[in-house]
């Protein structure tokens, strides 16, 4: 029987992604034990699934070194606000997603009051930062990993670890995608969709989305597709129709594994949309900038090559990545043009697609991570 202070979980993250990880997770824990509290910070997501929120991930959508120090005093006093919360209530134990300059420093605190905590999703300090691994080795008690080699690299930093497989894989098999003539329909478009997913966040937007709209403009006028800019859920679409002028771009909310089903080429800015769509099978290329600054400390620390998931997965490029300065419409149309005049390459691109969706493994992500919390849960 769990004591009744034992009910209560802290769960903190910081992004789309993780709102929507995390939301698996919660339920999946749920409805194994409908007495357990979850609060911390959360999405819409999150919420619906149960999460008592003390601030809402869009509150924290920054990202960046300059950024972030834009933003400190108000970084501060949310750790401030969520340590007294776990004071206050007694928490034992606490679930952190992804979101690692935040989460990691909190994690120091947490640990000093006695809290267990378990990572799910782990911060990519095998890319950068690898030295984090001693950080996450005193402040954490369990790492949850997402992706196989992820499981081999924490145990060689005497990290405890398990690897449950990635939730993108069994959210995704277990959505019911509404047919092409019907989505196309309903969204009120009568040609094939040039997709582009410029990000969530808004300095993302304020950077991608007018070169993208430029190189949108080249590709559908010569191959007569109809481009469509996804609206993240944590905007209104009114937001990004400022950056579009032209009345024959559409933007569509809430409908993106539509969309990633049935388009037929898609720019995606680097992040977990990446992955979604290798899953589902839309080829695409990859794009990301940011401040130089942000930029050029980033490219002391990276130890890849590439840097979208894909790629790194399958452990070389299948997708082009435009980073930085390469994100230029006349470079990304060029190359896309190509693809899109060459068969062969697109069957190369869906087949090797096909290979990255088999290496994250079957389905059961969230329902692996919940069992190993909830034993957790029994022991504190």
């Amino acid at each position: 029987m769990i004591k009744d202070f034992n009910n209560k979980i802290l769960i903190l993250a910081g992004e789309p992604s993780g709102d929507m990880h995390a939301s698996s997770l919660v339920s999946a824990m749920l409805s194994s034990n409908s007495k357990l509290e979850f609060s911390g910070i959360a999405g819409n997501q999150m919420v619906d699934s149960g999460v008592n929120a003390l601030y809402n991930i869009r509150d924290m959508a920054f990202l960046g070194f300059v950024e972030v120090i834009k933003h400190l005093p108000f970084i501060l006093k949310v750790e401030k606000a969520i340590i007294d919360f776990v004071k206050l209530n007694k928490i034992k134990l606490a679930i952190l997603i992804d979101y690692p300059g935040f989460n990691l420093r909190i994690a120091k605190k947490l640990k000093k009051l006695g809290v267990r905590v378990v990572y799910y999703i782990s911060p990519q300090i095998w890319a950068w930062h690898q030295s984090r691994i001693k950080k996450i080795k005193e402040r954490v008690d369990k790492m949850l990993v997402v992706f196989p080699f992820e499981k081999k690299f924490y145990e060689e930093g005497g990290v405890s670890v398990e690897y449950v497989g990635h939730p993108l894989v069994e959210r995704i098999n277990n959505f019911e995608f509404k047919l092409k003539n019907d989505f196309l329909t309903e969204i009120e478009v009568d040609k094939e969709l040039f997709l582009i997913l410029p990000g969530s966040r808004k300095h993302e937007i304020e950077k991608h989305l007018p070169e993208l709209i430029r190189t949108a403009d080249i590709i559908s006028s010569k191959n007569n597709l109809q481009t469509v800019v996804a609206c993240a859920d944590n905007f209104d679409e009114e937001y990004l129709q400022q950056y579009i002028t032209s009345d024959k771009i559409k933007i569509v909310k809430g409908n993106t594994y539509n969309l990633l089903k049935h388009s037929k080429f898609g720019i995606i800015k680097s992040g977990t949309s990446t992955l979604e769509a290798a899953i589902i099978g839309l080829p695409f290329v990859v794009i990301y900038s940011t401040s130089k600054l942000t930029y050029e400390l980033a490219k002391r620390l990276v130890k890849i090559d590439n840097i979208a998931m894909p790629n790194i997965v399958a452990g070389k490029t299948v997708v082009r990545e435009f980073i930085q300065n390469d994100v230029n419409a006349e470079l990304i149309s060029n190359y896309i043009q190509s693809l899109l005049d060459d068969n062969s390459a697109l069957e190369y691109i869906d087949s090797e697609l096909n290979i990255i969706k088999n290496k994250l493994g079957g389905t059961g992500a969230s329902e692996n991570a919940s069992k190993i919390i909830s034993s957790m849960l029994d022991e504190v």
